[in-house]
């Protein structure tokens, strides 16, 4: 995320920002903010677009998906480049989290789509499957907005969008005014592909677009951002009665057991802490150890992260803070613990030896629940560990958060890793590895807890941007509802007995459920 700094404009005039990378300190350009009136017309065009880009069928609105695969992959470069100016870290990160990422949506979805969501015949059980059949249709809903972060502008902008264009509905995209360029270049990609005018539209703006574009009238909001956001956000939904998914902020729990393999729990530790300095909201913020093993298993990690290297160019491993907002946050959980008796092993630190906003790479111990780095979400660089009896008293510290969205576990006994998993309350859990849920395309992401609303990815995602409408038929053209009256006692007597025929007996249970073929 840029640095932000307002332009003083003349009343009258658009307003514009200028834009500052945090790595370097230097300036990244200025961009002006759509207005109110800008979206209106936005989401009008994107409304008279949407019916012709409805009528395609699923191949031919993924030929569109593969163009942009084929631009992507030409232009990697390109866009790595404009990624890393807003959002300083690692260039393989960048490769990771949002070219192999997206490359992979692309293809995903423009192969999977007509699968997922074409027609479907499903059997009616008892009477109704005697007289009807039923048809379930996937429908688009119309247009879509997606409002997304600052921490991973490219890929939690485009993946959504993605699986709203396939299902066939028209987006428009709200990037964060801190990242903006990461989102326009989304645009950039998909008009190179070819894509309509008014099928997809990057709005470039603050919090007042993002107000706009709900008021606007679109047809589902997705969002990823804060708690707070994320409120305001439904609020605004349920007013209009319009759907959202909300996918927000995460405090996501690590699990060591007794029996893990400490040399890769120790790697997936750090991984999972400080890929993007810790600022993504998938991120370990709190591991959980068995005391019988903590000893080496902290010495591993520390040996492991007092090695890594941060910087701004070549070759380094981790990046800066993004904002000097979420500095101040780091800096803030980091001396609260301190101050409450933890420890700190490593770190600990702004980097003084680096000109941008860079915080060290950060070991704590000796933590506890009353600590905000172990209850709110800190979003930096730092691995708290705390150690625990045994894999019992990690679960109920684990499930201790108002969050809920990722969490990993480590064991050798995967059979006992997947039962533990299922014992977390979290929106997904990795085992033996760190949160890499959202990277499965086939796997529905989202949060639990204060940690978000509704799912998307894979079949349950694209279906969140339809509307599903069943479709019954009658067998006998619509005879028997034509004879429904007039009611008589005769009637009522027989369909009581009928009734009881059909449950107060195992036979007319059984009969009952049957299911006549479609």
């Amino acid at each position: 995320m840029a640095i932000i700094t307002p332009i003083e404009t003349p009343p009258g005039v658009r307003k514009r920002i200028g834009l500052t990378c945090p790595a370097t300190l230097e300036s990244i350009g200025e961009i002006e903010l759509c207005t109110a009136e800008d979206v209106y017309t936005a989401v009008d065009i994107a409304r008279e677009a949407q019916p012709a880009w409805a009528a395609l069928s699923f191949e031919e609105r993924g030929k569109y998906m593969l163009r942009a695969l084929k631009v992507l992959i030409e232009r990697q470069d390109e866009f790595i480049d404009t990624i890393l100016r807003e959002t300083p870290r690692p260039r393989m990160e960048s490769i990771q989290m949002d070219i192999f990422a997206a490359c992979d949506s692309l293809h995903y979805y423009a192969r999977k789509t007509a699968r997922f969501l074409r027609p479907e015949k499903k059997k009616l059980h008892g009477v109704l499957g005697f007289s009807k059949t039923l048809r379930i249709v996937y429908r688009p809903l119309g247009v879509v907005g997606v409002i997304s972060p600052w921490n991973g502008p490219f890929i939690l902008s485009i993946n959504p969008a993605i699986q709203a264009l396939m299902a066939g509905n028209t987006v428009l995209i709200k990037p964060s005014s801190a990242t903006p360029y990461s989102g326009k270049i989304i645009g950039d990609l998909f008009e190179a592909a070819g894509l309509p005018k008014g099928v997809l539209t990057v709005l470039l703006g603050d919090c007042i677009t993002g107000e706009a574009l709900i008021e606007a009238g679109v047809d589902k909001i997705t969002f990823t951002g804060s708690v707070a956001t994320g409120r305001k956000i439904a609020v605004a939904c349920a007013e209009r009665l319009i759907p959202c998914t909300l996918e927000l902020g995460g405090k996501d729990p690590m699990i060591v057991c007794g029996d893990a393999d400490l040399d890769y729990a120790a790697g997936g530790a750090v991984a999972g802490s400080l890929m993007n300095a810790g600022q993504y909201c998938c991120g370990t913020e709190r591991v959980y150890v068995v005391d019988s093993i903590a000893d080496e298993f902290i010495q591993k990690v520390v040996d492991r992260v007092s090695k890594l290297r941060q910087g701004t160019e070549g070759e380094f491993d981790v990046g800066a803070i993004i904002t000097p907002q979420q500095m101040e946050i780091i800096e803030e959980h980091v001396a609260d613990a301190i101050a409450k008796g933890a420890k700190v092993l490593t770190g600990g630190r702004r980097n003084p030896n680096l000109k941008g906003l860079y915080y060290e790479p950060t070991v704590l111990i000796d933590v506890t629940h009353d600590m905000l780095v172990m209850c709110e979400e800190t979003f930096g660089p730092i691995v708290p560990i705390m150690r625990v009896r045994d894999e019992e008293e990690a679960i109920t510290m684990a499930n201790d958060s108002q969050y809920g969205l990722a969490a990993n576990v480590w064991t050798r006994n995967k059979r006992k890793g997947y039962d533990i998993a299922r014992r977390i309350d979290s929106g997904s859990v990795c085992v033996n590895d760190m949160a890499i849920t959202y990277g499965a395309p086939e796997a529905p992401f989202g949060g639990w807890k204060n940690s978000g609303i509704g799912q998307y990815n894979g079949e349950t995602g694209l279906k969140g941007y339809c509307h599903v409408q069943p479709i019954l038929i009658d067998r006998f053209g619509g005879k028997q509802t034509a004879n429904s009256y007039p009611y008589s006692t005769k009637k009522e007597i027989g369909f009581q007995k009928f009734v009881r025929f059909l449950w107060g007996n195992w036979i007319g249970r059984r009969i009952s459920m049957l299911r006549l073929p479609i």
